[in-house]
């Protein structure tokens, strides 16, 4: 009986310390400002050459070790076991050194499965990338002969 009394004891004193009062106050609205999309008043226009050779730099992410080498345009290059196809590459018209891009194909040799196929941006080279396990290939300029 002495512990019955001293567990509804507990229980009572315990609900007592748990019990709080909470005040609830209304906050004035804030004034929303409406959401006015940006607009670009002027569009640059950026004229392109074709370029023949593509380099490209290729890196095998186990061991550290990269190349670099040149591709033709419509010719084929193996880096680290890939094939690698450059169907056409350009670069900036006003600006030869400046971003190139390049539409590659990279493929496996052993079986030719397509890891990669669209255009490859020597400055933004995250944006389209090739998306393999242990290798990894970007452009870095595309030129003239």
């Amino acid at each position: 009986m002495m512990r019955l009394t001293t567990l509804a004891f507990c229980l009572v004193a315990a609900n007592s310390a748990v019990a709080q009062t909470i005040s609830v106050e209304e906050l004035a609205p804030s004034p929303v400002q409406p959401r006015v999309p940006e607009t670009r008043e002027h569009v640059e226009r950026v004229e392109a050459t074709k370029g023949s050779i593509a380099s490209l730099r290729g890196l095998d992410k186990v061991n550290g070790k990269s190349t670099d080498v040149d591709v033709q345009t419509g010719g084929s290059v193996e880096v680290f076991g890939l094939i690698v196809t450059m169907r056409e590459c350009r670069y900036p018209t006003e600006n030869p050194s400046g971003d190139a891009f390049a539409y590659l194909t990279i493929r496996d040799r052993q079986d030719g499965k397509v890891f990669f196929d669209g255009w490859m941006i020597a400055s933004s080279p995250a944006l389209s990338a090739l998306d393999h396990r242990r290798y990894d290939v970007w452009v870095l300029r595309c030129k003239s002969d």
